[in-house]
């Protein structure tokens, strides 16, 4: 099975830490990935993207055109991604960064509100991982265990402490999201 997945949103937001880590979680788990940032001014407050595709057996590109599933985390990742999600495919937006939700009605739409959710948590740094819970709830292209041996390899040793913290996010994300 091969998933090809985007995540867009603002600089800032943990876009490109969420693909790296599923991207090292699939590796984790014997998985072929692919991992394809776009970045540069976009790191200043534009919008960055990063590609991600797991799969078990060789991947022949890493360029896309159409995704399986497009996650985005503001309005303009939102109007530049919805028409590249594959006909049946899925959409995961962010109640908080998009103000006109997403129309399309061939593909299934899911809303996280992982901003509201990371407030609650009092921890605005672990809105990307509430909304990887949110995405392996709803399409498990990688594991639980599999994501905590990522964190372990993608975090430097001095915030291995906060990798609980980062769990439970995931267990939050994969808890408030819906269906639309």
């Amino acid at each position: 099975m091969k998933t090809e997945i985007i995540i867009a949103g603002f600089g800032g937001q943990g876009v490109l830490s969420m693909g790296k880590i599923l991207a090292y979680s699939g590796l984790m788990e014997g998985k072929e990935v692919t991992w394809m940032p776009a970045y540069g001014p976009e790191q200043r407050g534009g919008t960055a993207n990063v590609t991600v595709i797991v799969s078990d057996e060789r991947i022949s590109s890493p360029i896309l055109s159409k995704y399986d599933i497009a996650i985005v985390l503001n309005q303009p990742s939102l109007d530049k991604f919805e028409p590249k999600v594959k006909k049946g495919g899925i959409l995961i937006y962010d109640g908080y960064g998009v103000i006109n939700p997403p129309t399309r009605d061939d593909i299934t739409v899911y809303r996280i509100d992982a901003m509201d959710k990371a407030a609650e948590m009092k921890n605005s740094k672990v809105f990307n991982m509430i909304v990887l819970g949110g995405l392996l709830k709803v399409c498990p292209v990688v594991s639980d265990n599999g994501v905590e041996k990522a964190l372990y390899k993608t975090l430097p040793e001095r915030h291995h402490g906060l990798i609980p913290l980062n769990m439970e996010a995931i267990k939050a994300g994969g808890d408030i999201i819906e269906k639309k």
